[in-house]
């Protein structure tokens, strides 16, 4: 496909409405408006894919949370991948290839400074938003910085058919742990075994969840990555062995929530001297070079494999969005805008 954006207006998702429990289509409005002009160190971004991410739901909530909510009549935020179109910094000219915060757009400016160049010899464009982006930059900053990854000890990771899920397994694996993941129905369980290399995988959709955990952990789990939160978190704190760590990465099953549900057991967190902790990557961004070395190096030599999803232009984001919130997705969901420059 071609770009779809005009050469003097775009199109971009605002926030219609906040929504209640579940977004619907009509939470959303497609506007059309002038093309930007960037201001000194700016640039000018043509939109080529944009990454859906269950982060944007927490900030179409006043709810408490790590980044401020959306206002009515905001662009929907998202990274994407572009091409400069104009540029006021001649240190990143235009037709350079770069990601950024630029939301559900097909144009936006950003600062030259808070952007970062993507190397098109890593992979497709596409690419610089899940493997080489920010999904696969949380699956291995997470583990590296607050994993406490042991040969051999048992790591659990939810949503784990997802886009950082599916990589937090593999990881996992190549760093010799015995690697049991959580998804939702017998379908992703099979993928996270067959294709992502997981020891077992358990549905978290099944009655017996539970016993179906405990079964495939029968030495107890050292290691929780949760991306998900609620029943599925509940049911790995009994099998935490003592000494264990919890990564809190996300919590996709309460993001619909009005109130977030109550806390976890405290007293076993106390017997078992447990250690939680609450992971953004954003608080990482030194680490990304150490991580395109290493990610780019496994991918070359066919030991992580990756999946993307597309729906194309920009009038499809919000449905994507909807459907990846509901578990539909099988790893990175992206919204393709234009051909890859490649």
């Amino acid at each position: 496909m071609t770009s779809s954006a005009p050469t003097d207006t775009f199109r971009r998702i605002a926030l219609r409405r906040h929504p209640v429990g579940e977004p619907t289509p009509e939470d959303f409005v497609v506007l059309s408006e002038p093309r930007p002009t960037p201001g000194p160190g700016e640039l000018l971004v043509r939109t080529l894919h944009v990454g859906i991410s269950p982060a944007a739901r927490i900030r179409m909530s006043s709810r408490e949370s790590y980044a401020a909510p959306l206002e009515l009549g905001e662009t929907i935020y998202a990274p994407t991948v572009g091409v400069v179109a104009e540029s006021r910094d001649p240190a990143v000219p235009a037709g350079t290839i770069v990601t950024s915060p630029g939301g559900w757009s097909e144009l936006s400016v950003a600062r030259s400074d808070a952007v970062d160049v993507f190397d098109p010899r890593l992979g497709p464009a596409s690419s610089a938003l899940g493997i080489y982006g920010t999904s696969g930059f949380t699956a291995w900053a997470g583990l590296r910085q607050f994993g406490s990854i042991k040969p051999g000890s048992t790591l659990v990771v939810s949503a784990a058919a997802g886009a950082v899920g599916s990589l937090v397994a593999q990881i996992g694996r190549l760093r010799g742990c015995r690697v049991v993941g959580i998804a939702g129905g017998q379908e992703k369980c099979r993928l996270v075994e067959e294709e992502y290399g997981a020891t077992a995988c358990v549905d978290h959709r099944s009655s017996s969840m539970a016993t179906d955990l405990a079964t495939a952990c029968p030495a107890g789990i050292d290691l929780y990555f949760d991306n998900v939160g609620g029943k599925v978190r509940d049911a790995v704190w009994s099998a935490l062995t003592p000494g264990g760590t919890v990564v809190v990465c996300g919590l996709i099953s309460e993001y619909n929530q009005d109130s977030p549900e109550p806390g976890p057991p405290w007293f076993r967190l106390l017997s078992q001297r447990l250690t939680v902790k609450g992971f953004l990557v954003r608080d990482h961004h030194g680490l990304r070079a150490e991580f395109l070395a290493e990610m780019s190096a496994w991918v070359d030599a066919g030991l992580i494999t990756y999946r993307e999803e597309f729906h194309d232009g920009i009038e499809s984001a919000p449905r994507a969005f909807i459907e990846m919130l509901r578990g539909h997705n099988r790893g990175k969901t992206i919204v393709r805008l234009a051909d890859d420059p490649r």
